[in-house]
């Protein structure tokens, strides 16, 4: 009787707890709704900030890529950056890596670099990837910056 008790508090506990939302706040006081990448969702928001370049800038090769991301985001402290032009083919590729130790919950200042060819488009994509070396979708996440080239 007891044990069915305990799982029952339990259970509801878990359960408050998934319905109860906490305002997320970003590094400088803000919401992190207040500083949104383009379609990043909240959780993106919290786990990857880009410095450079920011939303809908002009870039032009060789691109540098500079911000912080959460510990997780990483994987052997490095994670995928990808250069879309505007029709969403790949037009460069590379690896952020961390500039600290990346063994943490805490933001992790990275650094990336691409070289690419001018695109026939004049508008393209920036992503940042989640590093995922377990395949699972479940798993995959990323942030997407227009950029204009």
């Amino acid at each position: 009787m007891m044990v069915v008790r305990t799982f029952s508090t339990m259970a509801l506990i878990l359960l408050l707890s998934a319905c109860t939302t906490v305002p997320k706040w970003g590094r400088d006081g803000t919401s992190s709704s207040s500083v949104a990448l383009s379609s990043a969702s909240s959780a993106e928001q919290t786990m990857v900030h880009v410095i450079s370049p920011l939303p809908g800038s002009t870039i032009a090769s060789p691109l540098m890529v500079t911000g912080e991301a959460r510990g997780g985001w990483y994987f052997e402290a490095s994670f995928p950056v990808r250069l879309l032009d505007g029709n969403g083919a790949e037009i460069a590729f590379g690896t952020a890596q961390a500039q600290g130790d990346w063994m943490t919950a805490d933001f992790v200042p990275f650094v990336a670099t691409l070289s690419f060819p001018l695109p026939a488009t004049t508008t393209g994509s920036l992503v940042l990837e989640k590093d995922n070396p377990s395949g699972l979708p479940e798993n995959d996440d990323s942030i997407t910056i227009p950029v204009n080239f």
